[in-house]
């Protein structure tokens, strides 16, 4: 008797096995397979002459699902990889890969590809008008043209100087290699509309798909089928993009490489960007990783010759002018309503000029908090500990972390004070700062609470829209505006409340502050216009603006780079963050403490180190106290064995005094 050995969406460590019916199986195909007393959606992922259990207790294989959809070995590798460098089950990584409407039993037997008939065919656009390419950018070009195999590349290209134009021409290479396909990853939903037409403009007979959260259910399966049979060429799509099934997978492309969204919360956090190279070494396709502000990570491998560079030093464009930045002393210029004068003035001079002006904020609502003048009462959100921000329209309290709301009090809740008001400054405010300053302006904001509903990725896509039509003259937003963008008009740029991140705890903070001060000043100036990008800051002689200045991304990464060796930081070390959630911290903190004395029995053998167990910079959110343990060692393997030998005993004890616990390997905060 022979046996299918079948992967499912719990954690366990080893595949369940199966009766195989009298039909064929295929390895990768996908079955609705009992599990207890319900039916689970399985992946056949091996056979087996033997079971470890009693073939008469080994029950038989269940339903086929998806007549005609087999999973591809390359991708059951990439998932198992994922799943071990993570730590979590194989099914818990494969089966949740899946589109929604994949990984569940259908109400009705229907056939992949009717299923996929939903897919919309190609969209005839009209040619796109091909710039002329400056020498550096067809040297890229040809240098992934020429990559044969697994070849990691780095596209370290300042803001504005043509990176797109690269992958395209690198994708246009590779299409004409029948049946080849791409896979585009971006870091956020609302670049997929612009870039999509892009794609579509250059390449108008391609089939191409979007993947993305943002779809029905229905679209997502439709899309991610049409990839899987190889129809769809190019596979455009934010991180769960990266598990699509490509079976001609020729190169990959990874756009603002360097961007936390990259990064999944909540399920498996797994990093898309690493997992992207990975599927480039497992597939053997080149991959070029894109970023003005790389990881500093992927810079040093750069550095060091693990990484292609490939360099884009000057603009595109017809004079190619990077935008003047200057760094703005709120102590000299005290902001009146959150705008310095030095900024308002230049606003002005970009409307008398006809050209257009964009103030970042990366923070919505109206006020971040609001006060009582006569008790010092804060509006403070009662599930967590964040103050919730004070939202005009509605005259809302809106928590931004656990989405706690309610209405505004007509008085302060602990002295009865009817004059309550708001505090700082969010995009909402700013917008009516503007308003006032410039009634004839025509202003729009950007930002979560103005796109959000059903069809919040349409209202975004219009508004960006109007903003490239000239139909806007002041635009606000978060940093929904900040990547990708390119804004003609925009010849001045103010960025407010840049100090926040500044001072963070997070030793990652200055590196995602350049990265997206960066990204911002590089709207600004994009038809050759001179531009003037202006920061508000309390601390002008901060080396981190001094390099913004000069535009020099390689002596800040450097700096950078020399500050994390010296405190033992990554990329020098590797981390694992152990988390714990529980009703009360003591309770949180009490289970780390004990997965410490665990972990302390075993460490020395592996060369890691255990920090104390301490709350997190957040330590209460919706109602949840949440602790935190850093794991900490000088090589991977190391770190790896460790967490091997670890987590067993960890699941062995179980959850006792907390609700959930979990880990994430290369952790983005700690």
């Amino acid at each position: 008797m022979r046996y299918a050995r079948v992967i499912v969406d719990l954690p366990i460590d080893q595949p369940l096995d199966y009766r195989l019916p009298d039909l064929p199986v295929p390895l990768g195909s996908v079955w609705a397979v009992p599990v207890g007393r319900r039916k689970q959606v399985g992946i056949v992922v091996g056979f087996a002459a033997e079971s470890a259990i009693d073939p008469a207790r080994v029950r038989p294989l269940g339903e086929p699902l998806w007549d005609g959809l087999h999973l591809p070995p390359k991708w059951l590798d990439l998932c198992r990889f994922a799943a071990g460098y993570y730590h979590y089950a194989w099914g818990q990584v494969a089966l949740p890969a899946l589109p929604p409407r994949l990984r569940r039993p259908p109400g009705k037997r229907k056939s992949a590809r009717t299923e996929a008939a939903a897919a919309a065919a190609a969209v005839p656009y009209p040619p796109d008008v091909r710039p002329t390419l400056r020498g550096e950018q067809a040297e890229a070009i040809q240098a992934l043209a020429a990559a044969q195999g697994f070849v990691p590349h780095l596209l370290f290209g300042v803001t504005g100087s043509g990176k797109t134009e690269v992958y395209l021409g690198a994708i246009e290479r590779v299409l004409a290699q029948e049946p080849s396909q791409v896979l585009f990853l971006v870091p956020e939903i609302n670049l997929t509309p612009q870039l999509q037409g892009r794609l579509a403009r250059r390449f108008p007979t391609v089939p191409i798909v979007s993947l993305h959260s943002g779809m029905t259910p229905g679209e997502r399966a439709a899309a991610w089928i049409q990839a899987h049979e190889g129809r769809a060429r190019i596979v455009l799509g934010t991180r769960t993009a990266v598990f699509s099934s490509i079976p001609h997978l020729a190169l990959i492309v990874v756009d603002e490489e360097h961007d936390a969204s990259f990064k999944a919360q909540g399920g498996v956090p797994y990093s898309a960007r690493d997992l992207a190279v990975k599927r480039a070494q497992i597939e053997a396709v080149p991959i070029v990783l894109g970023s003005a502000t790389p990881a500093l990570e992927t810079w040093q491998h750069a550095q060091h010759g693990r990484y292609r560079l490939l360099a884009l030093a000057q603009r595109a464009g017809a004079h190619g002018l990077p935008p003047a930045i200057e760094a703005v002393d709120l102590n000299h210029y005290p902001p009146e309503q959150g705008l310095a004068t030095p900024v308002r003035e230049a606003v002005a001079a970009a409307l008398e000029r006809g050209e257009q002006a964009l103030i970042f904020l990366n923070r919505r609502g109206f006020a971040p908090v609001l006060r009582c003048g006569a008790c010092e009462w804060l509006s403070r959100c009662p599930h967590c500990d964040a103050f919730a921000a004070y939202h005009k329209a509605g005259a809302a309290l809106r928590c931004h972390h656990c989405g706690w709301s309610a209405r505004v009090p007509a008085s302060c809740p602990d002295c009865g004070n009817q004059d309550l008001e708001p505090v700082g400054q969010g995009t909402q405010r700013i917008e009516e700062t503007l308003r006032e300053a410039w009634p004839e302006a025509r202003i729009a904001r950007i930002d979560r609470d103005s796109t959000r509903g059903a069809r919040g990725l349409q209202h975004a896509e219009a508004a960006f829209d109007a903003v490239h039509a000239g139909e806007v003259d002041i635009l606000v937003g978060t940093q929904m505006v900040a990547k990708g963008h390119d804004f003609q008009r925009v010849s001045a740029v103010g960025i407010l409340n840049a100090d926040a991140q500044l001072v963070a705890a997070d030793f990652r903070a200055p590196e995602r502050l350049f990265a997206l001060l960066t990204q911002v000043a590089g709207r600004a100036g994009r038809a050759g216009q001179q531009s003037r990008v202006l920061v508000q800051t309390r601390f002008p002689l901060h080396p981190l603006f001094a390099a913004l200045a000069r535009n020099c991304f390689a002596d800040f990464a450097q700096e950078q780079l020399d500050e994390r060796s010296a405190a033992r930081m990554p990329p020098f070390v590797h981390q694992a963050l152990l988390r714990a959630t529980a009703r009360t911290l003591e309770a949180a903190l009490a289970f780390l403490e004990a997965a410490a004395r665990m972990g302390s029995e075993i460490a020395g053998r592996h060369r890691v180190t255990l920090y104390d167990a301490v709350p997190m910079p957040l330590a209460r959110l919706a109602s949840e106290s949440r602790g935190q343990l850093l794991v900490e060692s000088a090589r991977r393997a190391d770190l790896h064995a460790f967490l091997d030998a670890w987590l067993p005993a960890l699941r062995e004890r179980g959850s006792s005094g907390v609700l959930r616990w979990d880990l994430e390997v290369d952790p983005q905060s700690v």
